[in-house]
């Protein structure tokens, strides 16, 4: 299971990758996993508000529909448009090709209510007991 150090993490498995005032959102590694082959993704549009923790995506997969939450209150700066026309990239590259949207962040300081690599990997291990 990959889990890059360099991110933030939710117990929804979503990922952030903060840049600035920005930061990249996307599904981690484990949630592709666990959904098998995805077949389908909607995203927010840009320039949507988005709360922290507020539904703002869904991925259909052949086993199941997952609802995507926001690590990040803030506005959708831009949408990924790569995984709506080609799914398998979140497969593939969760944390590169496959990330979901970039957005501008209200408050850094939700990153408090977020896990950090070593955390997340505790908290998946912990699932699977």
């Amino acid at each position: 299971m990959n889990i890059p150090q360099n991110l933030f993490y939710t117990k929804d498995h979503e990922w952030a990758r903060i840049e600035g005032k920005t930061a990249y959102v996307g599904i981690t590694d484990y949630a592709q996993e666990s959904l098998g082959d995805i077949t389908f993704v909607q995203l927010p549009k840009a320039g949507d508000t988005l709360r922290q923790s507020e539904f703002c995506a869904t991925v259909e997969s052949v086993k199941a529909a997952s609802d995507v939450y926001s690590p990040f209150s803030g506005k959708v700066l831009s949408v990924n448009q790569e995984p709506c026309e080609h799914p398998e990239l979140i497969n593939e590259s969760p944390y590169e090709k496959g990330y979901f949207f970039i957005m501008e962040l209200s408050s850094e300081a939700e990153k408090a209510k977020l896990m950090d690599a070593q955390s997340y990997r505790s908290y998946v291990e912990g699932l699977s007991k």
